[in-house]
């Protein structure tokens, strides 16, 4: 796969166990505005909260560079404060189907 392929990417989140709501109050805006960048660029983002309040998901696409820039952007703004990973999710690519 050529690093300029478009591929969805999901990244899961996690509260750690002493993470505390002013934390999260602090760092919300940062993220709405990284969110908010993403989808100033044409892109689109699908996330969300699981039921059990400490879990969030966010589905993406995009080529592995704007992935990675993505990312780290989101480890400046959420590193000490939650858990989280990135993957790329090749099981069902929704995005490309819906955005046509």
């Amino acid at each position: 796969m050529s690093q300029q392929e478009v591929k969805p990417w999901v990244i899961i989140t996690v509260f750690k166990e002493d993470t505390n709501i002013n934390d999260l109050q602090r760092i919300s805006p940062q993220i709405q505005n990284l969110v908010d960048e993403w989808q100033n660029k044409g892109k689109m983002m699908w996330s969300g909260a699981f039921n059990d309040n400490a879990t969030g998901m966010a589905v993406f696409e995009g080529t592995e560079q704007e992935a990675n820039e993505f990312y780290s952007k989101y480890d400046k703004i959420c590193s000490g404060m939650l858990e989280y990973s990135m993957y790329q999710w090749d099981a069902m690519p929704i995005l490309s189907v819906l955005s046509r």
